[in-house]
């Protein structure tokens, strides 16, 4: 099970987003991140690999953990112990008016959470987070993933669940264009978004005949 939290928290004239996941059991990561109008100003990572393999007891301490880090942060940012500069163009439009709430949820941010680890062999786990542009966390949202530049073209696709996850897996396509690229997209209605990630042509693993 993943657990999370989502806040608004005003300090002085500024309002952050701050979200607090649990990565899952792959990763073992509990992830605090802090956003001010879509820009990351401040990152909190804890591991729980003693609490592997997780069950119910573990489940239990786990969430206790998330909760105290999320709420942690929170505290730290209204009482000004976690002071956090805003970017220079940030500040200059600050006084601004705020733009139109249903123009702000054109746009969907999608995020790789695996970035690093997706490829294994030539197994593909893709972990994706999909949020609008004010930090909120998409649910229902509709994610696929095609490998341009495939021998054979195909498609997978997921559904982000209430934390704006979504997760699939499958085997990678054997590479032919020249450029190949892996792209995810997602849809919510009006609102879409993709993320593009280059390829390197020669496998990564030998082919076993």
């Amino acid at each position: 099970m993943l657990f999370g939290h989502n806040s608004n928290v005003k300090a002085g004239d500024t309002t952050y987003h701050v979200q607090t996941e649990d990565r899952g059991a792959t990763n073992a990561l509990i992830d605090t991140t802090v956003y001010f109008r879509g820009r990351v100003l401040h990152r909190r990572t804890n591991n729980y690999f003693d609490l592997l393999p997780l069950n119910a007891e573990s489940e239990q301490a786990l969430k206790q953990r998330l909760d105290e880090q999320h709420r942690a942060v929170v505290e730290e940012l209204r009482t000004g112990a976690l002071h956090l500069a805003l970017p220079q163009d940030e500040k200059d439009s600050a006084l601004t008016a705020a733009p139109d709430s249903a123009a702000a949820h054109k746009v969907l941010l999608l995020e790789l959470i695996n970035a690093k680890t997706w490829l294994s062999g030539k197994r593909a786990l893709l972990q994706v987070t999909v949020r609008n542009q004010t930090n909120q966390a998409v649910e229902g949202a509709r994610v696929t993933a095609r490998v341009d530049g495939a021998a054979e073209i195909s498609e997978y696709a997921s559904e982000t669940g209430p934390f704006g996850h979504a997760q699939f897996e499958f085997d990678m396509p054997q590479l032919s264009g020249a450029d190949p690229a892996l792209l995810i997209e997602a849809l919510h209605g009006n609102a879409r978004g993709h993320l593009r990630f280059q390829l390197r042509t020669k496998p990564r693993v030998p082919s076993a005949s």
